[in-house]
Order: structure tokens, then sequence, then C-alpha cells
């Protein structure tokens, strides 16, 4: 069964209240997970950035209040669904590991190795996203993660344009990091097509789907466009599960809504409905 992932992202406004109604609206719509992320601009740019940009300095009405975390949590238990968040600075990590059910680490943050050596020694399950990385990049992740007890590892192809074009999603990667990791490999998504996800995992066998959510539209980063709103991304899901539900055990045998039918067939003798046995109980 696919697992799907509500990324809340930047959206949530530092507002505790919207915070929750993003982990309520992620388990109406079907979800499996919900994220946030936890990181502080002077820990995520540095400082040269900082001071020429800024659009980089106003970003720090973005960040989410270390103290939320406890409650989303809980708040997250509550509603049946599991929490996590993405680390962007190593100290994130541990203020994280008491509440988080797997950690995952952003495309931007793949090639720094002390967060997935941080991140997994926690034993948590760890996800890697992959936007803009090469092979040999996934690969050396992957061997960092497994020296340092990581046993639950799992990669999200991905591409890291807001929104993404179409003609780049590159489906078809997803087979490729499975066949050179061995790991599990999902998507990340920033294309808004529904499209896209299901052929991700009714072609391509995504076991994750991570989307960004908004709400309302007012979102922080709505007006990128990589964004789903609840009933987009509602029926989305719905038709993912309904399909799976479809695929059944794989037996050829007749159905319970089926044998009422059986005996009604043509009898194999004389070609007439129905079967001889029950024509006398008219």
């Amino acid at each position: 069964m696919t697992y799907f992932i509500a990324e809340v992202s930047s959206n949530h406004g530092n507002d505790l209240e919207r915070c929750k109604e993003f982990i309520d609206c992620a388990s109406d719509i079907g979800c499996d997970a919900v994220k946030f992320q936890l990181f502080r601009i002077e820990q995520l740019f540095s400082s040269e950035i900082l001071e020429k940009s800024k659009n980089h300095r106003d970003r720090k009405s973005w960040e989410l209040p270390e103290e939320y975390i406890p409650l989303l949590y809980e708040h997250s238990k509550s509603r049946g669904i599991k929490f996590s968040c993405t680390p962007f600075y190593l100290s994130a990590v541990d203020l994280l590991d008491d509440y988080v059910d797997f950690l995952k680490i952003a495309s931007y943050e793949l090639l720094w190795d002390s967060l997935i050596e941080k991140c997994s020694n926690t034993s948590k399950p760890l996800i890697l996203s992959t936007g803009m990385a090469t092979i040999p990049e996934i690969l050396h992740a992957k061997e960092i993660a497994h020296k340092n007890n990581c046993t639950d590892l799992t990669f999200l192809h991905c591409n890291s344009s807001y929104p993404t074009p179409l003609r780049d999603a590159n489906l078809s990667a997803i087979q490729t990091i499975r066949d050179k990791t061995g790991c599990n490999v999902g998507w990340s998504d920033h294309t808004v097509s529904p499209s896209v996800i299901h052929r991700a995992i009714h072609k391509w066998n995504a076991s994750i789907i991570e989307f960004h959510l908004d709400l309302d539209k007012k979102g922080e980063e709505f007006s990128s466009g990589h964004c789903w709103l609840p009933k987009e991304i509602e029926v989305v899901i719905k038709e993912v599960r309904e399909g799976i539900d479809a695929d059944g055990h794989g037996n050829k045998e007749p159905s319970d809504s089926e044998i009422a039918d059986r005996d009604w067939r043509a009898d194999p003798t004389d070609g007439l409905r129905p079967m001889k046995k029950i024509r006398s109980s008219f």
C-alpha cells in the first residue's frame, strides 16, 4: 500500500492552531503521515547570503517554533496519523528524536554527511530526497546511513524545481534508484499533477508519495505553484486506494458477488440458461 505524506513546509504561518489544522486535514483526506520542517535561518544560509539578500532574511518568519514539536506530535497521535519533521541543523535531530515517527532529509542537505550520520544514529526510519542528485551522490548517502546504524532507509526521487515541469519529472528514475541502491523508493511531488502521481505508483511502484499541502492558498509557499489543496489531493488519494483495493488476491475464482449467478450460466448439455438443476425451481 502506498504511503502518503503531507508536507506542511512553511505554510503554517507560525500559528499553532493552523499547524493543528494541517494535521486534521492530512488525517481527513487519507494521509498516513504529516511532516513539518525545523530550521533556523542563521543555520540554514551562510552569513554572506543573509547579509546580501533581504529575501532570505525575511524567511525568518517561516520558522516553526521548537516548542510546537511535542504539541504537534501529540495532536498527530490523537488523529491517528504519523508525525515527522525535517531537521535542518544538527541539534534539531536531538530535539526531534523523542517525537517523530521517522526523519526526513531534504534534497539540499543530501551532501551533508554529518546530518545523515546524526539522523541515522537515532535508529528512526530515514527518508532521503534526491532532487538534483546523481547516482554516486545517492550511493554515498546510502553508505553513510548504513555505516551509522540506519536499517530502514527510503529514497524519494524528485525534481527540486518548484513547480516541476512534467517533462522533467523523469519518473523512470524511480526504478533506476531502486536498482542501484536496493532500497525502497518513492516520489516527492512538485508537479501538482494527478497523472504524475498515478504513474509514479501504478507504473513505477513508488512506495511513498510526499506532496506539499496548503489549506487555503494563504500559505507562504502556495504562490510558488507546487502545493496541493486538500480537495485536489483527496481525490487522488481516494483513487489510488480504490485502484489498489481492486487488485484483489490474484486467485481466479468466483467472487462473493458472482456466486448467485453461477447457476445462471448456460448448461453445457443444451447451451441454454440457467443450469438444468435449477430450472425446475421456477
